[in-house]
């Protein structure tokens, strides 16, 4: 069994003039969680919704679990399981018949439905929501009932598609909790798009897309190396005199920072101004400061064709 469980190469979608998705290719490791970032308008969901077949593409090639989405739709289908940025449930009906109306879509009748809503709960607690209509339901208690809707006929990829968009940092936590416990066996591949950058810090592989092409792919760290220098943050000191580092100086909430090119640089630093190193830390870049870093450079790339 190929270690890769979606391959896709030089996908291209047009709506009219425009160029949604141009010549992207990438790879998703099965197991992974495969991060897909970009702002809104750059492509994400564009995608996702050529992946699943939703949307027909105008080029590139497209394989899911070593199915070709021209030769087995059906087979690519059954592989994926999505939740939408939108609720795709009846917000009328409770929890439990919106679930069973929907397994009724896959085959899934009487005792197997018991069955794998058994499953379901023990994964989601959705026994204490069952009966609620959707409709009445808070953003964090939608968002598990969504996801347990993908992943009724077991598929083997979750795509979530900017999942805690309009939630709360709490309920954001608590969707990213869910998450967490559903990747724990490592069978389950979780595909995620977000414009929120840190959502990908634990990602196993990011891919950055920027007005519908691929600006940036690495994991986490290959990025933050790449793309963001380190960060050492004093506490302890005035701005003056860390200007004796000779580096730019960025006033933060209880201190100053600065930037260096790795954590090597920041130990020459320290080993030649060891009076300065008394309350201070030294950090990577985070996801938003490589997102910003990619943006830049691709604005530079765009001035310099033109």
């Amino acid at each position: 069994m190929s270690d890769t469980i979606i391959k896709i190469d030089n996908l291209v979608k047009r709506f009219g003039a425009l160029t949604a998705v141009n010549d992207v290719s990438f790879e998703v490791r099965r197991g992974e969680l495969f991060a897909f970032l970009g702002v809104n308008g750059a492509g994400k969901s564009t995608t996702i919704s050529v992946l699943c077949g939703q949307l027909a593409r105008d080029g590139g090639s497209i394989v899911v679990d070593g199915a070709n989405i021209d030769d087995d739709i059906e087979r690519v289908k059954r592989s994926i399981g999505v939740v939408f940025q939108s609720s795709a449930l009846d917000r009328v009906l409770g929890v439990k018949d919106n679930l069973k109306s929907r397994a009724a879509l896959y085959g899934i009748f009487g005792k197997e439905f018991e069955a794998r809503y058994a499953e379901l709960d023990e994964m989601l607690s959705l026994k204490e929501l069952e009966k609620r209509p959707v409709g009445k339901l808070s953003g964090g208690q939608r968002r598990r009932c969504d996801i347990a809707r993908a992943l009724l006929h077991k598929p083997k990829i979750l795509i979530l598609d900017e999942p805690t968009t309009g939630l709360d940092p709490q309920t954001r936590k608590t969707v990213w909790g869910v998450i967490g416990e559903l990747r724990k066996d490592g069978e389950l591949t979780v595909f995620l798009t977000t414009h929120y950058m840190e959502e990908a810090a634990d990602a196993d592989y990011v891919v950055v897309i920027d007005r519908g092409r691929v600006s940036a792919k690495g994991t986490p760290v290959e990025l933050k190396n790449e793309y963001t220098g380190d960060f050492i943050s004093f506490y302890d000191r005035d701005e003056s005199e860390l200007e004796a580092l000779g580096k730019p100086i960025e006033k933060i909430s209880g201190g100053f920072r600065i930037e260096v090119k790795n954590t090597a640089e920041a130990t020459a630093l320290i080993a030649a101004h060891p009076e300065l190193f008394t309350d201070y830390e030294v950090s990577k870049g985070k996801m938003d400061d490589v997102f910003l870093a990619v943006q830049k450079s691709n604005a530079v790339g765009d001035e310099e064709r033109a």
